[in-house]
């Protein structure tokens, strides 16, 4: 009896490691060949469409959602064989014809988890790399001479475009391909005879373009306040949403081109909160009715970005306010304030966030509320137009905030037009630039003003020297 006992240990001890690691392999062969590049490719976009959404869908949602999609494309598939006589029934789920459910597949591949916020940081890396790809294509990204496979130097970002070169310069910069079709043109205008080696003057030589690297630090604030959820007269998306997908792609390309500027991200109704990049996607603007962050309030986003640029070394800062009307809020510092307010107009309303809306916000929003930079705060909504004290105040610190040497532009997202007034009479006092853009062309927007704040930057260091 012990030495059939033993026997039958000795066997499970041997056999069932080796079955399991047999699985494991299959397993993993199975997984190689499960998704397609092409079929990849199309969760990954849907996964970044689902993500971008105002109510971030659960893991049993999204898993519809693929689902969706993918039964769009067996069905598109089918009509486009349209062979008579074929039969064509419902095949159940399409993650089935896989081994396992789509959501399932990504998460073994490493693009998602099983968390609320699901997106993995490969998956957020990946996706925000397509929307950028995506981005650049409209923009021909070649005009602005971009690459990441040369860095030559401290400080020093190669370009794709090319110039003379001149004795004295970093040999390594030579454009090879460009120099060497300079040495065929000029023998072949000269009647002589092409042969290898080629006789190389150093007149052929080219060298690539560099551009200094001047550390910039920006600080995107971007409105949350409930109009955000509107959608644009353009497209299918709300404004919240097209001005996260324009964050996401311009954090990668800061991440993938410009690693040595900063970029942050700041959230804010009637206050204001740093956002976690890889929160982009999940912001969310504020309910109202349930309390009165749904307002706009310019003074918390410059009294708290302002706060982080000082923090950072860079030559250069920057406030970028991404918005769709005008401020309807601003901080009271002194009680004096409220009491001639109040006694201007005996019905205003103030407000100051208690415990549990702070804790309930962290909670669901992921954002921890400033209050240091003030608590009591001034609401006033006017259709069209931005109550006096309101409109002061923020001008006011609009100012505070240029003194200490940051440039503040503003970024309008509506298709009011009417509203542009005060922006620009705010940008007027600090010497900044405003802009009226349709929702749907904000991502590109973002990205060109980024690049051309980078050019203008390298021409005013490049000055100094």
């Amino acid at each position: 009896m012990d030495s059939h006992n033993k026997a039958l240990g000795s066997k499970k001890f041997l056999y069932f490691p080796l079955d399991k690691e047999g699985q494991e392999q299959m397993q993993q062969s199975r997984d190689e060949r499960e998704l397609p590049r092409d079929v990849l490719d199309k969760l990954l976009k849907t996964l970044g469409r689902e993500a971008l959404r105002e109510k971030t869908p659960s893991l049993q949602e999204l898993e519809q959602a693929l689902q969706g999609i993918m039964s769009q494309q067996e069905q598109q598939e089918q009509e486009s064989k349209q062979q008579p006589g074929s039969q064509t029934g419902s095949k159940g789920n399409i993650g089935d014809d896989f081994g396992m459910p789509l959501v399932r597949q990504l998460i073994n591949k490493g693009y998602l988890k099983d968390s609320p916020k699901w997106l993995s940081t490969k998956g957020f890396n990946m996706i925000g790399g397509k929307i950028l790809s995506d981005v650049m294509k409209a923009l021909k990204a070649g005009e602005y001479g971009m690459h990441e496979t040369h860095d030559i130097g401290s400080g020093s970002v190669v370009l794709d475009t090319s110039k003379k070169y001149e004795p004295g310069d970093d040999i390594r910069l030579l454009n090879v391909p460009k120099s060497l079709l300079n040495t065929v043109q000029r023998m072949s205008k000269d009647g002589s005879e092409l042969k290898v080696p080629l006789q190389i003057n150093v007149e052929d030589f080219e060298e690539y373009e560099t551009m200094q690297d001047v550390r910039v630090a920006v600080v995107y604030c971007i409105d949350l306040s409930s109009t955000m959820r509107y959608s644009s007269m353009y497209g299918d998306m709300s404004r919240i949403e097209a001005a996260k997908r324009a964050l996401w792609s311009l954090y990668l390309l800061n991440r993938k081109f410009f690693p040595s500027d900063s970029v942050y991200i700041v959230g804010f109704g009637a206050l204001a909160s740093k956002v976690a990049s890889n929160d982009i996607p999940y912001l969310k603007t504020f309910e109202p009715g349930s309390d009165f962050l749904h307002y706009t309030n310019y003074q918390a986003a410059f009294r708290l970005a302002s706060k982080m640029l000082q923090k950072n070394g860079a030559l250069n800062k920057r406030i970028v306010l991404v918005t769709d009307g005008h401020p309807s809020a601003c901080f009271i510092d002194e009680k004096s304030e409220q009491d001639k307010i109040l006694s201007q107009r005996p019905y205003s309303h103030f407000y100051t966030p208690d415990r549990q809306t702070l804790d309930t916000v962290k909670h669901e929003n992921s954002m921890s509320l400033d209050i240091a930079s003030g608590e009591l705060v001034y609401l006033c909504y006017r259709y069209r137009q931005v109550d006096q004290y309101i409109g002061e105040r923020t001008i006011v610190e609009a100012k505070k905030v240029h003194s200490l040497n940051i440039d503040i532009d503003t970024i309008m997202i509506s298709e009011e037009d009417s509203l542009l007034g005060y922006v620009n009479e705010m940008e007027k006092y600090v010497k900044g630039r405003s802009y009226y853009i349709n929702p749907a062309d904000i991502d590109r927007v973002l990205l060109t003003d980024y690049l051309n704040s980078k050019k203008q930057k390298t021409i005013r260091a490049r000055s100094q020297w």
